[in-house]
């Protein structure tokens, strides 16, 4: 594909009309809440039929739910408050901006980011980005509301356009959640799902947390790829020539020369906080440490340092923010410290609206089971179908891509599904741990694109602050070719893969073939 993407390409067309029409929504609040009273419509509406579906994790038949009855209406009046502040991303949203917002303002960010570009090549800086952006999600959502905001910073400081920036790191955050080559909690976390499904054909069998993981490791090379790729070639030249950056930006690191109490700060601050990841690291390192979970796991759900991500990320910025802006002058009282904690709440206000309304649309949605019963009849569908086992895999892949647009969560995704697709090709001799990396690939593609993403309205946040006018329109328009070519491309390479017979993660004890 030509580098400068000519005006009038078929791509470039296309792209603009759905930026468009993208931007022509009303704000992503209001959409939310239509999306809402859509969905009790539609639970009226479908609660009286019976689909014959059987929830595979409750055994019970599934229903449609209707929303719009009295007692559903009162619990949904009873429950608004507690929905929306137990809204997750809320939380680790608000939580990490104090503390990032404190190294943002007080000049601690931006030092580091000078020192970075002055020590990175400028063309590799784009891969580095998504390499970390992939990375990121080891520490549970600290991607989204760390990396991604500086991959704009990062872009923008080094001359280059910064919503490219935050494009590139939304896909290697999101798109790329499972192309990880660190263990994270996702990875027992849907090894418990597979091997229950796979228990229905062999209740013997038994499968390794890390089945994934070879197969993981190598896809953040077919994802950093795919990324540098459209990045550089599609995205960008797209966006200078459609999206121009505002000229009348505030509070965006510039890269002057760094003084010499800011140099000392730096130097400091940094030591400040490697000592505390190093403190971290000998307190979790033992078996018995209190930061494990009860069997000793540190990267299972329940260990205490998996909870406790967000709060570090908070003391982690935190505490250098604050050493550094005192010697390097930014900060002379405590009042200065409050008022880049406030600054960067101040900031999050559109965002704290946007997600009152998705958090009682993303519960409206899952209380009425249309998700669930969505991807129950799509597994049923291809299940019927009886294609091939290259095909079946392929047909996994597309449909868990589909799913992830109606049903958010990983794990309930997988849970419903996988008690179908996993006994279906253990029979056809093809491994839990290949059904499961087909699940991952859809999955993790479609992450960029689908609505019920609850941070991707704080990602349009991220982008207004560079170009105003940014709407949801314009965030799908540049994630739409990450999702186009991850989904061909790393289905392909699970494809190759799967034929070469390459082992997809540590040994588990089932003997189906991969092959």
């Amino acid at each position: 594909m030509d580098g400068n993407l000519q005006k009038n390409s078929l791509l470039d067309r296309f792209l603009n009309a759905i930026e468009k029409a993208g931007n022509k929504l009303p704000d992503p609040a209001i959409l939310f809440l239509f999306l809402m009273l859509l969905t009790w419509f539609l639970s009226a509406l479908l609660s009286p039929i019976d689909f014959g579906e059987i929830n595979p994790t409750t055994g019970e038949k599934l229903y449609i739910q209707n929303l719009l009855t009295g007692e559903k209406m009162a619990d949904f009046l009873s429950r608004m408050i507690s929905v929306f502040i137990n809204f997750p991303p809320l939380g680790v949203v608000l939580l990490a901006m104090l503390g990032v917002g404190v190294a943002e303002y007080s000049g601690f960010i931006p030092a580091g980011l000078k020192y970075l570009l002055g020590y990175t090549p400028k063309s590799l800086l784009t891969p580095i980005l998504i390499l970390v952006a992939i990375i990121s999600h080891t520490a549970a959502d600290a991607g989204y509301v760390l990396v991604i905001p500086l991959g704009g910073v990062i872009f923008y400081a080094a001359g280059r356009h910064p919503l490219a920036g935050i494009a590139a790191t939304f896909a290697g955050v999101s798109g790329g959640f499972s192309a990880n080559f660190i263990p994270s909690a996702i990875d027992p976390l849907l090894q418990t799902f597979t091997q229950a499904a796979a228990r229905i054909i062999d209740p013997n069998i038994s499968l390794n947390p890390l089945n994934n993981i070879f197969f993981t490791g190598l896809s953040s090379i077919v994802v950093i790829g795919v990324g540098w790729y459209l990045t550089e070639r599609v995205i960008e030249p797209r966006l200078n020539r459609n999206n121009p950056v505002d000229q009348d930006l505030t509070d965006v690191p510039k890269m002057e020369e760094l003084k010499a109490a800011e140099k000392k700060g730096f130097k400091i601050a940094g030591l400040v906080m490697v000592l505390g990841l190093l403190g971290l690291f000998l307190w979790a390192y033992p078996y018995s440490s209190s930061l494990r979970s009860p069997d000793g796991k540190i990267t299972a759900f329940s260990a205490p340092l998996m909870q406790s991500i967000v709060p570090l990320i908070f003391l982690v910025f935190w505490i250098p923010g604050i050493i550094f802006g005192f010697i390097s002058g930014s900060y002379k009282n405590s009042k200065d410290v409050i008022a880049s904690m406030s600054k960067a709440m101040g900031s999050m206000a559109h965002y704290i609206v946007m997600a009152f309304f998705c958090a009682l649309f993303i519960d409206a949605f899952t209380q009425s089971n249309i998700g669930s019963m969505t991807a129950l009849k799509g597994a049923s569908f291809l299940q019927n179908l009886q294609l091939p086992p290259q095909v079946t895999v392929v047909g996994i892949v597309f449909l868990s891509a589909f799913v992830n647009l109606l049903v958010g969560s990983a794990s309930a995704k997988w849970a419903l599904i996988s008690p179908i697709f996993v006994p279906m090709l253990m029979q056809l001799g093809i491994s839990p741990d290949l059904t499961q990396a087909a699940y991952r690939v859809g999955d993790s593609v479609s992450n960029i694109i689908t609505p019920l993403m609850p941070y991707f309205p704080l990602v349009v946040i991220f982008c207004q602050r560079y170009v105003k006018n940014t709407g949801i329109g314009t965030l799908v328009s540049l994630m739409i070719p990450y999702f186009i070519y991850l989904l061909v491309i790393w289905t392909v390479f699970l494809l190759i893969y799967w034929t070469l017979g390459i082992p997809l993660g540590l040994q588990s004890s089932y003997t189906y073939t991969v092959m």
